[in-house]
């Protein structure tokens, strides 16, 4: 099992290093376009091998996609992050090109690959490559409903005062402060559901802190977060490259379900060694129907500025 992380900054070296910890793979591949940032990355983290007890294998190149060859799994993180003064479709722009410069790269060198967009607006750049790439739909994933998930268990766990393995949430639809769905009906602790532990007012604030988690580490940090996103990264790859069919939140192209079509967004699905093994269709209240679809509006519009 050999995978290949494409940026290797903050995030993509989280990834490499939670995916190698683990032990489950082979090789991890680190690309970036910075000359020696990847090798001096990669170098770094193969110190940590003896120390942390794993075995797995990782390079790093600058922008040699030849050294990807025969990947199974890709993970996407290149892209540039919204600076003051810039239009939103002037940073779609920018980061469009280079998803999809990459993804052509990635499947010339790779063209049974299984392909996880991390790159933002994720919902959208997940649509991106499923217009460009060639590859079957159950290839491409988006990675947001995974670590959108996380936080939401984070928050739950923080207002039951609990341990956070005795709760279980998820979140769907898009990967945006705005867009995100916590399934609050959905949640529980050890099965009992968190609505009869939680007041109204706790209930709002979990929902609401989930929504901004991003955003609130943004503040704190001065840059995006990395640990959480690469973790949850390697969650979804080691289901594929060990088969688990665990049921992971994902960005995924919708063809009917949740009344949706051509659309990328956060739904539940069995992820396994084909990548998307199965959508999961789950009942929504009238209100989460609501909201689901008023994210895909907005996702629809920002796909609006996509140029392929």
């Amino acid at each position: 099992m050999k995978v290949t992380v494409v940026g290797a900054g903050a995030v993509g070296a989280s990834c490499a290093e939670y995916i190698a910890m683990k032990n489950f793979c082979s090789e991890v591949v680190l690309v970036d376009i910075k000359e020696g940032f990847a090798e001096g990355k990669a170098m770094d983290l193969m110190q940590t091998a003896s120390l942390n007890g794993f075995d797995t294998k990782i390079t790093g190149t600058t922008g040699d996609y030849s050294k990807t060859a025969g990947s199974h799994v890709a993970v996407i993180t290149s892209g540039i992050p919204r600076k003051p003064g810039m239009t939103r479709e002037e940073l779609i722009g920018i980061n469009a090109g280079i998803v999809k410069e990459v993804t052509q790269n990635l499947v010339k060198n790779s063209p049974e690959v299984i392909i996880i967009v991390v790159s933002n607006p994720m919902d959208t750049m997940a649509y991106l490559v499923h217009k460009t790439s060639g590859l079957p739909k159950h290839k491409i994933i988006g990675m947001g409903g995974a670590l959108d998930s996380a936080r939401f268990k984070y928050r739950l766990a923080e207002a039951l005062e609990s341990p956070i393995s005795d709760v279980d949430g998820m979140v769907i639809a898009a990967h945006s402060d705005t867009g995100m769905l916590p399934l609050l009906s959905k949640a529980t602790r050890n099965g009992v559901p968190v609505t009869e532990f939680l007041d109204d007012e706790q209930q709002k604030y979990v929902i609401e802190e989930t929504k901004v988690g991003g955003a609130t580490l943004t503040k704190l940090l001065g840059t995006s977060a990395w640990y959480a996103p690469g973790a949850a990264v390697s969650v979804m790859v080691q289901a594929i490259a060990c088969d688990q069919k665990k049921m992971i939140p994902c960005s995924l192209m919708l063809e009917g379900e949740y009344g949706q079509n051509d659309i990328c967004l956060g739904v539940p699905a069995i992820i396994g060694a084909n990548g998307v093994e199965k959508i999961v269709n789950v009942t929504l209240t009238a209100e989460e129907q609501l909201k689901f679809a008023e994210a895909a509006n907005a996702v629809r519009e920002v796909n609006g500025d996509l140029k392929f």
